[in-house]
């Protein structure tokens, strides 16, 4: 899987945060396991 520009990885053992500043192919690695890509938050509603 390519690493997408401008997206946020964490790592789910030790919760370190990457931004991918350039795109290609690979993997984000951190404590030997992939970092996962980070879900954006919901903004709360405005209602």
């Amino acid at each position: 899987m390519a690493n997408q520009l401008g997206r946020r990885y964490v790592c789910e053992v030790c919760g370190t945060e990457a931004l991918c500043t350039k795109a290609g192919e690979g993997e984000i690695i951190c404590d030997s396991q992939v970092m996962k890509l980070q879900v954006p938050k919901a903004l709360p509603s405005s209602d």
